[in-house]
């Protein structure tokens, strides 16, 4: 088998793994409907009878106990209790396991397989068949003595000639099926001679390129059974035309024939014999004479089925898909963001334009930009993927650091539909999973504490995604005992993180949890307790472009939200000038745009000034020197961004000029300058100018202003 045909079958498995996980939460959750277990039973036979193809023995046996005990389940003789439940939860983890390790080549843990083996065994019926790939028959039980033949000892099969006509459709190179390795699995059975018929084989100028034209005229001479010469085309059952002849294939049907009518006339022998009955010979039912019909009634009942049933495809098939290589999507969205900047060159250059009327040339360049956008969001929405499949990996999750900790908990799941950016899902796995193991190690209270708290003993964890403002918003949500506020903070003291006399607000408390290095484990565990904490969170979203938050209440729970954007491509941004040069400050970042008075403005210490804004005081961070950036003249700034930062601390970032919104496209800075402080990107600009797309937050943590600021404010809420 090829290795394209390999990855078609793992990646099936992925959708056959979401489709078991589907399945299994809806039982959870106390939907036994017949058909959810017929599809899991379907799914889980499915990765059986493909992985059985590729010799995948680990997983096909795991896969088979798994789906006998299905089969029990469906024939209502196994009731689903909240532990078969539990064990077939971890089953289909450990499936899912055995499907990576097989395509990863990793290993799994043999004494967790042998585990789970042995609970499954317990709900097999002692009876159950062993495994195995045999041929059955098809007819109705014959036994051999009511046919006068004896027992025989086999004989060794004999060989027996195939002729075989394969003629694939185009619907089979479209999955990536190939004829050459179809032949090798024949070869590989006995003598093999292939023939190739072009006679449908049209001149090159009358070609269709997605059509096939040829076929295969195949003899092959071995001692295997007819069964196993079919079953090689079983990838390909109807994505092509087959027919298979055999040279015993005559004799067999006139076997059989003399088989049925031994079993058939046997009885009625019997009963001549005995003088019961005469044998009264068999004759075939008369068909009832059709009665006349008029010929445009009967076209017109005929075709109205036909188109019913139509309609009732186009409304409830599914619908049609591509699998395309990111590769190739990549390209498309690299080939759209040049688009987007060559419509920002050709309006900067109409600007620039010394002609008196353009107002038509504008016109049509608005037709292009709302074009150009239409593009850019269809090419955007090619990468867009439901968070669905991710929410359920961390239902994994959640049920092993539930099984580490001895704790139990449940993940429900909202928002699954919401759609992101393929590389935002692929990123957004790692900071999800410490987050999740971090709410069962930490936030959940052990049952009995929860009984004692008059909660229930099953703890939960609420798993939402939702579009807010041209962003996605992530919660994860828990019913524990909330952020233990007190003990966090005498941990922080205890590190040197904060001073002893620190007067800290409760969210400044909650914060102190993506300190670097900061955990409140007592001991080392698998889970928690080594030294890795919530900065790993905090570091793997800000690397996406977004932002977290964390709330919580005492004896409630906590929540921790992140922000993200939807794309890591494209962006909306607001263009501004800074000691000369052009600069763009992401529109998510930015709560209000203003320009400054005289009046407004408030000195902090020596060097610090505040921003008074309805009466409330923020600091003024004056990018130009973050950046490390001179002005040509001193004049004070007149312009400031309000921002807040993703601990709700605002601050106005002061900057010579605003010039107006636009969406940009991101350019990644790795590889080709490294890491620049307050300078999270860079984007290309209309008039070909390269200019730096700010990171505010890492503005506002190097401002010695908002620093003061925070002391000062800190020092008098102390006193």
């Amino acid at each position: 088998m090829s290795g394209s045909i390999q990855d078609t079958f793992f990646e099936e498995c992925e959708e056959l793994l979401e489709a078991t996980d589907e399945g299994l939460t809806a039982i959870e959750g106390g939907d036994h409907d017949p058909e959810i277990v017929n599809a899991i039973f379907r799914a889980v036979h499915s990765i059986k009878g493909g992985a059985g193809a590729f010799g995948l023995d680990d997983l096909v046996a795991f896969a088979h106990r798994f789906e006998t005990v299905f089969d029990e389940v469906r024939a209502g003789r196994m009731e689903l209790d909240g532990k078969l439940i539990q064990l077939l939860l971890r089953s289909s983890d450990h499936l899912s396991a055995l499907v990576e390790a097989a395509r990863d080549g990793g290993q799994i843990d043999e004494a967790h397989h042998d585990t789970l083996l042995a609970a499954l065994d317990e709900y097999i019926p002692e009876e159950e068949e062993d495994l195995t790939f045999e041929p059955m028959g098809l007819g109705a039980p014959v036994p051999v003595a009511d046919l006068g033949i004896m027992p025989e000892t086999p004989a060794e099969p004999q060989q027996e000639t195939y002729r075989i006509r394969f003629r694939p459709l185009k619907e089979m190179y479209g999955t990536g099926n190939e004829p050459f390795f179809l032949f090798q699995a024949l070869r590989d059975m006995g003598d093999l001679t292939v023939k190739l018929d072009e006679t449908e084989l049209p001149g090159f100028d009358a070609m269709d390129m997605s059509e096939s034209y040829l076929a295969w005229d195949i003899t092959l001479v071995t001692r295997d059974s007819r069964s196993i010469v079919e079953a090689v085309f079983e990838f390909v059952e109807g994505l092509c035309e087959l027919s298979i002849e055999g040279d015993g294939d005559a004799e067999a049907e006139a076997k059989a024939l003399a088989a049925l009518d031994a079993m058939f006339s046997a009885p009625v022998a019997a009963d001549a014999a005995g003088g019961e009955a005469s044998a009264v010979p068999f004759e075939p039912p008369v068909p009832a004479p059709e009665p006349e019909a008029k010929p445009a009634a009967a076209e017109e009942k005929a075709s109205a089925p036909k188109t019913e049933s139509g309609m009732q495809e186009q409304r409830g098939g599914p619908k049609p898909t591509l699998r395309v290589e990111l590769e190739r999507v990549d390209r498309l969205i690299n080939a759209v963001g040049e688009l987007i900047i060559n419509h920002s060159m050709l309006a900067q250059q109409i600007a620039n334009l010394d002609v008196s009327d353009t107002r038509d040339v504008e016109t049509e360049l608005e037709g292009f930009k709302n074009l150009a956008r239409d593009i850019q969001e269809g090419v955007m929405a090619i990468r867009a993927q439901p968070v669905k499949p991710l929410f359920q990996r961390m239902a994994r999750i959640v049920r092993e650091a539930s099984a580490a900790t001895g704790k139990t908990c449940k993940l429900v799941n909202e928002g699954e539909n919401t759609e992101v950016d393929k590389t935002v899902i692929e990123r957004l796995s790692d900071p999800l999973t410490h987050i999740l193991r971090n709410a069962v190690d930490h936030g959940v209270e052990k049952p009995e504490d929860r009984e004692a708290a008059g909660k229930s003993k099953i703890g939960e964890i609420r798993l939402s995604a939702s579009h807010r403002s041209g962003s996605v918003c992530i919660e994860i949500k828990d019913d524990g005992a909330g952020v233990n506020r007190p003990r966090v903070k005498q941990i922080a003291i205890e590190k040197g993180l904060i001073p002893e006399n620190a007067e800290l607000t409760d969210g400044e408390i909650d914060n102190l949890l993506f300190m670097p290095g900061f955990s409140t484990a007592k001991e080392v565990s698998n889970l928690s307790g080594r030294g890795v904490g919530m900065d790993v969170v905090k570091n793997a979203v800000t690397g996406l472009g977004g932002r977290i938050n964390i709330s919580s209440t005492p004896g409630k729970g906590s929540t921790f939200t992140i922000i993200l954007p939807l794309t890591l491509a494209v962006m909306d941004g607001m263009v501004v000038s800074v000691a000369d040069q052009t600069m763009v400050v992401p529109i998510t970042s930015i709560v209000e745009t203003m320009r400054g008075s005289d009046d407004m403005i408030n000195s902090l210490g020596a060097d610090g000034t505040l921003l008074s804004i309805r009466g409330n005081f923020v600091p003024i961070c004056d990018v130009a020197g973050s950046l490390g950036l001179n002005r040509k003249s001193d004049r004070q700034a007149g312009v400031y961004l309000l921002v807040e930062t993703e601990t709700g601390q605002r601050c106005a970032l002061a900057v010579d000029d605003i010039h107006d919104q636009r969406q940009v496209v991101i350019k990644s800075l790795d590889g080709v300058c490294g890491e620049i402080a307050g300078v999270a990107a860079a984007t290309i600009l209309g008039d070909g100018k390269i200019a730096m797309i700010l990171d505010p937050e890492s503005i506002i943590a190097a401002s010695p202003t908002a620093a003061a600021f925070d002391t000062e404010r800190r020092m008098s809420n102390a006193s």
